[in-house]
């Protein structure tokens, strides 16, 4: 059930749903004869798309969780499993083509591979099903396991969890999947770690998060952005998406932590 209610939420939360019905509210006005009304909600349509498309509100918005935790300066000497969580390839053609074709977040399984490499005897834990509401595709686990093998990676280190559809479900599914002498790393997003190491935490498992897939420098400050408007309401929609997030997850006691801290 929270796994639709949020999907049908951001359905209509997200930028462009808000814009395009701001849009809507204000021809229908005109329509109606209401042109003064419809003016304001008209140029709060504009407004809204010259913030999210045209200024670094979304930098600025997702440094925070980017910089609430940090790449370990001491890694651990002995690690016993890492956990990658999904969010980072394009499900449709991916299991159309049988390939595993990344999107912005990739990060997260290029930094994976390097782990699994320097930690030769961790155990990798791919963690992610099918992110629509229909499940018309393979798990994202699937999508991922093929990536690791054709790079090398040994079929008996790999764990697929392919049921999870949320970043809750991934920590539930996992933690079970995780015992042994060593240190548990958790691969994600920088802007993603935050609720992500508070869920662990909830389901009882200490993570050492290892974030990767950066957005921000880190020192934007609000300006004028205007040489790449897709990428600028893109990085506000994820900031935006993810803040909302960790309110969410808090609300209904999947964190214990608004915003949760090394």
């Amino acid at each position: 059930m929270f796994f639709v209610a949020s999907k049908l939420f951001w359905l209509f939360a997200q930028p462009l749903s808000v814009i395009l019905a701001l849009v809507l509210l204000g021809l229908a006005l005109i329509w109606w004869g209401r042109r003064k009304a419809a003016l304001v909600f008209l140029g709060l349509a504009a407004l809204v798309h010259v913030a999210v498309g045209y200024t670094s509100l979304g930098y600025v918005l997702i440094q925070p969780l980017e910089d609430r935790f940090a790449v370990p300066v001491s890694p651990p000497e002995e690690v016993n499993a890492i956990v990658l969580l999904g969010g980072a390839t394009l499900a449709r053609p991916s299991t159309a083509r049988e390939i595993t074709e990344l999107n912005q977040s990739g990060d997260r399984l290029v930094t994976t591979l390097w782990l699994a490499q320097r930690y030769p005897e961790a155990k990798l834990v791919l963690s992610g099903g099918g992110g629509f509401l229909m499940g018309e595709t393979e798990s994202e686990a699937e999508t991922m396991r093929r990536f690791f093998e054709r790079f090398g990676i040994a079929k008996e280190r790999l764990i697929v969890e392919g049921e999870s559809r949320n970043t809750d479900e991934n920590a539930l599914l996992t933690r079970d999947l995780v015992d042994g002498g060593g240190a548990t790393i958790l691969v994600t997003s920088a802007f993603h770690m935050p609720r992500s190491v508070g869920i662990f935490r909830k389901q009882g498992v200490d993570v050492v998060p290892w974030p990767t897939d950066y957005r921000s420098t880190g020192d934007q400050g609000l300006t004028l952005e205007l040489a790449n408007p897709n990428q600028n309401l893109e990085t506000a929609t994820v900031a935006m998406r993810e803040w909302i997030g960790l309110v969410a997850y808090n609300l209904t006691g999947r964190t214990s932590d608004l915003l949760p801290s090394p």
